[in-house]
């Protein structure tokens, strides 16, 4: 699959800083913040500074550095937000997956008892 990344996407205006956000964490590599609809008590959005539009996308093509740089910061947001009773981390991808920004972003959702994830 050939990847062509938008670089009007929500998430690329905030890595400009053409859109505030609510920073919970960042490194070289990721930017985590709050994010403006939460689901949960903790609702953080961790994203790749890098532009990658999918979580294959960034599996695929991210560099070594990249990778241990996004999972970093995710363990940090979990620290930070004090996720010890357990945490869902939700990729999204593309249509069926019914991702809304053509971002790579993680989800992380918890501070209290979430649902099934699925119920079919």
């Amino acid at each position: 699959m050939e990847y062509v990344y938008d670089d009007q996407n929500i998430f690329a205006k905030i890595l400009r800083g053409e859109i505030p956000n609510r920073t919970v964490f960042e490194n070289d590599h990721a930017l985590a913040f709050e994010d403006i609809a939460p689901q949960a008590p903790v609702h953080v959005l961790v994203i790749p500074k890098g532009p990658y539009m999918s979580l294959d996308h960034f599996a695929r093509d991210a560099s070594a550095d990249e990778h241990h740089g996004f999972m970093k910061a995710v363990a940090e947001v979990c620290r930070i937000t004090g996720v010890d009773e357990g945490f869902r981390g939700i990729s999204n991808t593309r249509v069926h997956g019914i991702q809304d920004v053509p971002h790579y972003h993680m989800h992380i959702l918890g501070g209290r008892q979430l649902g099934r994830m699925l119920s079919d």
